[in-house]
Formats: C-alpha cells, sequence, structure tokens
C-alpha cells in the first residue's frame, strides 16, 4: 500500500458517510475501478464503484439510512439481488454497492459463475490494470492505494494492459476486446496517447472468433461509447487490426482499398470514411460548445416539437457519418471518360442502414429514420455547391431535411477531404454561401418542417369527393408550386391554386350551402 493520497480524491463527504457505515457493519469497504483511474487522469466521474468484502446490498442500505439521520432526508436505494448490487445517488453522483466476488467462466459463455470474494480476489477478476485499482476506506489506512498491479505506472505511461494473462482475460470475457479498444480512445489526448500493449493485440487477433458468443446489445454499447469520443477513428482502425470489424459491422470493410483502371483510382473510402467520422466529432463538439446545435422532442400531442439546445454528442449523427459511404462499394462504377463514379450511392446506403440496424439490435425507430435520412441527403448540399444555388433548390432541401438540416450540414462540411487544400478552400467558400442561402430562404419562407395549407379534409369539402387519389395529386402540385417559388406559401394562393388545377382535372366545386 501507498501512502494516503486523499487531498483531492476523496474529499467528498459520501467517503466518510462510506466509511462510517462499514465499520459499524464490520466489513472493509474499498472505491474501485474507473473512478480512481480518473482521479489520477483528473477528469470528473460521478459515477462511483465501492466494493465491500460483505453484502453490497447491506452497506448501501447502512450508508442510506446514515444519509438519511444526519442529512434528514429520504435516501432511496435500487436493490439488484440477482447481481448482489445496489446503488444510491447523492448529490449528483451515482453510488455502486457490490460485494467482493471471484468468477471463473464456461468456454460457451460470457456469464460467470460468481462466489464471494476479497478484494485481491474481485481486483484479479477487472479487466485492465487501470481499472483495478482501489482506495481504502478504513479508518486506519483511509485513501491509501491498493493497487497490486501496477495501474498507476500503466497510466502513467499510457498503457492498456489486462491484469492476468490476456488470453484468459479476453477467454472469460470477450467484450474485454472491444472494451480495450474503446479505453484506448476515450483515454487517449492530444498530449498523451493511450495504447494496447502488443501481446494484448495478439491475443485479441487469435481470438478474434470469441466475438460470435457475444449479444449484439453489449457489442453496440461499446460501439456508440467509442463513438462519442473525440476521435473515434482510432477504435476503428484498431478493430481493423486486431479482426474485430470482421464480426462487427462487415459493410466497412469492403471500403477498403482502391481500384484502378487505365491509371485512374478513385478515394480510399475507408479512410475517408474514419476522417469524415473524425471530423463530424470535432465539428459537434465545437457547435455544442458555442450553443448552436439543437435538438427536436416531438410534443405529446404530436402537434409540433420541443427545442433545446444540445449539450452531448449524440451517437446518431456520429453513425450517420460511419454510414454516409456504405453505399459506394455497390455502386461503383468506371467510365472511361471521367473515370470512376458512385451514381446513387446515397440511395443504395439509404436501403442498407435497417438492415444493418436490424443485425445489430439497434433500434428502428425515429434514430434508424434520423441515420437514413442523412445518408440519402448527405449528397444534395455538395451538389447544390456545384450547381447555381437557386432558392427552389434551397427549399427543397430544407423540406426534405427538416430539423436535421444543421445536423446533414455538419456531416457534409466534415464530408470535404481532400488531400488538395486549394480544391477544400474552394468548395468550403462555395459551401458557406449554400448555408447563408439556406438562412436567408428559411427566414424567408418558413419552410423547415412546412405543412401543407391545403389539408384532404379541405379538397374533400370543396368538391364534395371521398377519399381519392385526387387529393394527393392537388396536394402534390400545391406543394411543388410552393416549394418551386411559383406561389406564395400562404393558405390563400394555395387555395387559389389548387382550384386552377382542379379545374385542368375536371373536378367541379361542390353546390354551395347557401346557394
Amino acid at each position: 500500500m501507498s501512502a494516503t493520497i486523499t487531498q483531492g480524491f476523496l474529499d467528498s463527504p459520501i467517503f466518510g458517510i462510506v466509511s462510517r457505515a462499514a465499520e459499524k457493519l464490520g466489513v472493509r469497504a474499498f472505491v474501485i475501478g474507473g473512478y480512481v483511474r480518473d482521479c489520477f487522469l483528473g477528469r470528473r466521474n460521478d459515477d462511483i464503484d465501492i466494493v465491500v468484502e460483505g453484502s453490497g446490498i447491506e452497506l448501501a442500505q447502512a450508508v442510506a439510512a446514515d444519509i438519511e439521520e444526519h442529512e434528514h432526508r429520504h435516501c432511496n436505494v435500487s436493490v439488484f439481488k440477482n447481481f448482489g448490487t445496489a446503488m444510491l445517488k447523492w448529490r449528483g453522483a451515482e453510488i455502486e454497492f457490490v460485494g467482493a466476488r471471484k468468477e471463473s467462466y464456461r468456454h460457451d459463455s460470457r456469464k460467470p459463475i460468481v462466489e464471494d470474494g476479497t478484494l485481491e480476489e474481485d481486483q484479479l477478476r477487472r479487466d485492465f490494470t487501470i481499472n483495478a485499482m482501489a482506495f481504502s476506506l478504513q479508518k486506519d489506512d483511509f485513501g491509501a492505494l491498493v493497487d497490486p498491479f501496477g495501474g498507476i505506472r500503466d497510466l502513467a505511461a499510457g498503457i492498456i494492459r489486462t491484469p492476468l494473462e490476456p488470453e484468459q482475460t479476453y477467454s472469460d470475457d470477450p467484450l474485454r476486446m472491444l472494451r480495450a479498444i474503446r479505453f484506448a480512445v476515450k483515454l487517449s489526448t492530444p498530449e498523451q496517447s493511450f495504447t494496447i500493449v502488443p501481446e494484448s493485440i495478439r491475443a485479441m487477433k487469435a481470438m478474434k472468433d470469441r466475438m460470435s458468443i457475444l449479444s449484439k446489445e453489449r457489442i453496440v454499447e461499446e460501439l456508440n461509447k467509442i463513438l462519442i469520443c473525440q476521435r473515434p477513428s482510432m477504435g476503428f482502425h484498431l478493430m481493423d487490426e486486431t479482426g474485430l470489424l470482421e464480426y462487427i459491422l462487415p459493410e466497412l470493410l469492403k471500403l477498403k482499398g482502391i481500384e484502378s483502371v487505365d491509371g485512374k483510382g478513385h478515394k480510399e473510402i475507408f479512410s475517408h470514411t474514419l476522417q469524415v467520422v473524425d471530423n463530424v466529432a470535432a465539428g459537434e463538439i465545437a457547435a455544442i460548445e458555442q450553443g448552436r446545435l439543437k435538438d427536436y422532442t416531438p410534443q405529446e400531442d404530436g402537434d409540433g416539437f420541443v427545442e433545446s439546445v444540445r449539450t452531448e454528442p449524440y451517437v446518431w449523427l456520429r453513425w450517420a457519418a460511419l454510414l454516409h459511404d456504405i453505399g459506394k462499394p455497390s455502386s461503383k462504377r468506371f467510365d472511361p471518360s471521367v473515370g470512376w463514379t458512385f451514381h446513387g450511392h446515397e440511395v443504395v446506403g439509404s436501403r442498407m442502414v435497417p438492415k444493418i440496424f436490424s443485425r445489430l439490435k439497434m433500434p428502428l425507430n425515429e434514430k434508424m429514420k434520423y441515420v437514413q435520412k442523412l445518408v440519402s441527403l448527405h449528397h444534395r448540399p455538395i451538389a447544390l455547391v456545384d450547381e447555381e444555388v437557386t432558392d427552389s433548390a434551397v427549399r427543397r432541401l430544407l423540406f426534405d431535411a427538416g430539423n436535421e438540416i444543421d445536423d446533414l450540414m455538419l456531416l457534409c462540411n466534415a464530408d470535404i477531404t481532400s488531400k488538395n487544400p486549394v480544391k477544400v478552400a474552394r468548395i468550403k467558400e462555395n459551401f458557406e454561401l449554400v448555408k447563408r442561402k439556406l438562412v436567408e430562404v428559411e427566414e424567408k419562407d418558413a419552410i423547415r418542417n412546412w405543412k401543407n395549407p391545403i389539408t384532404g379534409e379541405y379538397v374533400m369539402e370543396v368538391y364534395g369527393i371521398p377519399p381519392c387519389k385526387e387529393i394527393g395529386i392537388l396536394k402534390e402540385y400545391v406543394k411543388n408550386a410552393i416549394l418551386d417559388g411559383e406561389i406564395g406559401n400562404t393558405f390563400e394562393e394555395a387555395a387559389a391554386f389548387m382550384r386552377v388545377k382542379a379545374a385542368e382535372m375536371g373536378l367541379k366545386e361542390a353546390a354551395s350551402d347557401n346557394s
């Protein structure tokens, strides 16, 4: 054990409360895992894990009783008997309690056989040395660091290493291979990069087949945590290097490589895609810091949205960046006059999104539709750069994108990658013109989340007809006329235009009740 190091780490009163409750119960308690690691990294962490040589549930209940006695407020404890854990919230922090345990695994399952154990046995079952460190909460050595595997040394060196031989750690729980990658990405900063030790990389390559026993939900949970990091590309490069990507997103592997005909090659789509994901991450973080991104939650009555300022990375925007060019391998063609083309890749890609989400057991609701929309539209703003930016084209883009227009523009801006800085500067300058035009048209015409002034009920009332295809045709005429700027976005102009088109279709107005 090291010298006591409480200052700045265990200053919070909650640790004194836990220490007092553990002493009353006659058990030893320790802070363990991510909170200890993040203390040394200087990172805020409100998730506190307490391990106790005894019952985690009993200690949690004793802590809650102490809080109620001394702070005169109710403290609710959530108990998870199947896992032998309990959790309570205290002043913004979530504190989880678990009894020290030792684990053993069957080869065909990642579910462990769990038995009561000591702190040392509990630390031995941890995934990485940097997550196995603990602070003592005993009165006689309060704050002492318990670090049997040199986690503090590995943290200083930027190393991800397993306490046991990596083959055993990964065989016991293959998800730890993805967790190793996630921690390497999450903990890396411009000042210090974290790396996975070579023997661990070798073990991951050799044991990649063990990924097949994992549930898709757990895999996606790790993927999402990687995607919301500052540099997600690092994670996908590591997945590719270790062979794990083959079991997770084989579609991405099809983006690798450059094909050449008559000396003409195309951009390497895999590395481009990962660059776009990183660009989106940087762009979104900057926009969040500036308060420029909004989130829209549908109102309960289904009429309109509740607008809020985005404060955290939106993982589904990162998914859209990851999948934006997923349709390119299927749409790739070589034209001798122009070289390689990928016409319609955004349509092909948008059709692939539901299949990928379904296979990975991800939500098939509005989140999937959001990703699908951004994939299908990601080429539209760039196409406007190469054409005259007309009000009509901008109205249609606003209409099709709706509330997702800001995220779409962020994705499109991130998609501008080239080794030619002059080309990038020219495209970005034109892209700024498109962004200004979007603002102008939106302020003037209010097309975002536009609703047709002409409803089906109104058409049926005017012409005395039941539901039929003519109603849809008339509404489509009106919509296109407004988006093309032929008429204004008002009920009066829309109704007048409808009557002209209805007459051309041979529809006659119903007799008025006052006639």
